[in-house]
């Protein structure tokens, strides 16, 4: 027989065994059954049993082999089999037997996965160590708390000699209505779109440089709260107009080119649409539905103020609104915007800057011991400071902004604290400015060839520069260690996931918590220690170390 035979034979025994009345236990009787009533296969269809008479009585022949070929595999081993009748004999016994195999429960093998009191305990732990820690800096400070400095500092009385930041912070309009002059230019076709394009590139970097030189020139003329006021007011026009330029871009192309080609391909109608005359229009002239705004009638004041003010770094001409304000809700975050700024300022006089100062020497000093020492004790307040900093901004006052404003899309922030390594976390800790880098640089800059690495590599290099911004231009120390350690989370990205890889998702999360522990308390000590010797180097070499 050849092979080819042999094959089909094959195929219509799989046929007959997938059919409805075709089984392991009925192929027998296959071979004496002469009618094909209610006998289908899989599909459906009838089956004919005079056109596989000869196959299946050639498998009657082997009917010993195919029984033993396809006999049910038994549902457990050997080995459990006799370790049940073991079980049951010892069971008989009149010992009355109370062992039995199992595993410890720390055993990865034992399936036990319910360690809320540990988790508990570790909490209570916790919390004995930080009132320690809190006892012991009031026993050795005492009361630092004082809201009379809270208000000179913030007010930036007898710190400065005018109110430079203020009117910085206002001529920031001028920026704003240039950009919106030169956009209304372009859609009028008043401004060609090259020139359009180099005058709006100007007037964004302009306005991320203008503190630079300002500060820099007459840094006497601002206070530390002022100044980092006014990096921060810049950064995000920066960025809110990086967005806003760019989305008008992608509508003015779209416009044009519906302008200068009508022809559009229209969707089809179909036959019993035109026999109901139910076509496009009633769905366009929908009462309940909102008109949408179209370029390019976004081009004003309004819309261009609406954005700046709204929780969202990304630009759109409709934004999702919510139809009422929640006065209880509201309420809720602006108590909440209240008391974490107090809590803030009574956890920085009152923990942050005694631990930070005590730091200064030992750190310029390079005892190694003695200053890991301080960063350790500086990790805890500096932790619990960005804790509530996340809380008071991500949550409470964002979500205060979006309330007032309509503004639906709450989605500030996601489970970072969940984030199995470094990359996940950038992506979770900010969403509105993740959303900015994802739309605005990794897309486009994927788009122009280049790989996914590199456009990663060029969104940590912007955020570097504008984490570097924010530290050194109020200080007025320029240093590079905010970008160097923003920088240094490409290789901890590639660490922290191989340790994921390796040792699982838990290991690679402890490695994003030991990160955010340790590196920021260290970034604040480099930073303190490199103002002072910059600003108070004849006082630092007078200074002489006392152990506190």
């Amino acid at each position: 027989m050849s092979a080819r035979d042999q094959n089909g034979r094959s195929s219509v025994i799989r046929k007959l065994r997938r059919s409805a009345s075709a089984n392991e236990r009925t192929m027998s009787e296959l071979r004496y059954r002469k009618s094909t009533q209610y006998l289908f296969d899989q599909n459906g269809i009838p089956i004919d049993l005079r056109q596989y008479r000869k196959v299946l009585d050639d498998n009657g022949n082997n009917s010993a082999e195919k029984k033993s070929r396809y006999r049910r595999t038994q549902s457990v081993t050997r080995a459990e089999e006799i370790t049940t009748k073991e079980e049951k004999q010892r069971q008989k016994q009149p010992d009355k037997p109370c062992h039995r195999p199992r595993d410890s429960l720390f055993s990865w093998s034992s399936g036990f996965s319910n360690f809320t009191g540990l988790v508990n305990w570790g909490f209570l732990l916790l919390t004995i160590g930080g009132f320690r820690l809190c006892l012991e800096n009031l026993l050795k400070y005492g009361i630092r708390i004082n809201p009379i400095e809270w208000y000179f500092f913030l007010s930036g009385k007898n710190q400065a000699e005018g109110h430079a930041s203020l009117f910085l912070i206002l001529y920031s309009i001028v920026h704003i209505s240039i950009c919106l002059m030169i956009e209304k230019g372009l859609a009028l076709e008043i401004i060609t779109e090259r020139l359009g394009m180099f005058m709006q590139i100007t007037n964004i970097v302009v306005v991320v440089i203008l503190p630079v030189i300002i500060t820099y020139l007459k840094g006497h003329l601002f206070t530390l709260i002022g100044a980092t006021t006014v990096c921060f007011v810049y950064s995000m026009i920066f960025l809110k107009l990086w967005s806003y330029v760019q989305v008008n871009m992608w509508c003015r192309q779209a416009y044009f080119m519906r302008q200068y080609n009508p022809r559009e391909r229209r969707p089809s109608i179909t036959l019993a649409q035109l026999k109901n005359g139910q076509l496009n229009e009633p769905d366009d002239n929908d009462e309940d539905v909102p008109v949408l705004v179209q370029y390019p009638d976004n081009l004003c004041y309004r819309d261009m103020f609406y954005f700046l003010f709204a929780p969202t770094l990304c630009y759109e001409l409709n934004f999702p609104r919510t139809t009422r304000v929640r006065k209880r809700f509201l309420l809720k975050r602006l108590l909440e915007v209240i008391i974490g700024v107090n809590v803030l300022m009574a956890l920085f006089q009152q923990w942050i800057i005694p631990s930070v100062r005590n730091s200064l020497i030992p750190f310029s000093n390079m005892e190694i011991g003695l200053a890991t020492e301080r960063l350790l004790k500086l990790a805890l307040p500096n932790h619990l400071v960005w804790l509530c900093f996340f809380y008071l901004t991500f949550h409470s006052l964002l979500n205060a902004v979006g309330e007032l404003l309509h503004f639906a899309d709450r989605n500030f922030y996601g489970d970072w604290w969940n984030a199995r390594n470094i990359d996940v976390f950038w992506r979770n800790w900010n969403m509105p400015v993740h959303r900015w880098c994802v739309r605005h640089i990794y897309i486009p800059v994927v788009r122009m060839g280049y790989s996914n690495s590199q456009g990663s590599c060029i969104v940590f290099f912007v955020s570097a520069f504008f984490h570097e911004y924010f530290v050194s231009i109020p200080l007025q120390t320029y240093k590079i260690w905010a970008f160097l350690g923003m920088m240094g989370q490409i290789p901890l990205s590639t660490l922290s996931k191989s340790i994921e890889r390796s040792l699982g998702p838990r290991m690679g999360n402890i490695v994003v918590w030991a990160s955010i522990i340790l590196g920021q308390p260290l970034s604040i000590m480099m930073y303190y220690h490199d103002y002072v010797v910059t600003h108070f180097k004849e006082a630092l070499n007078s200074t002489t170390y006392n152990e506190f």
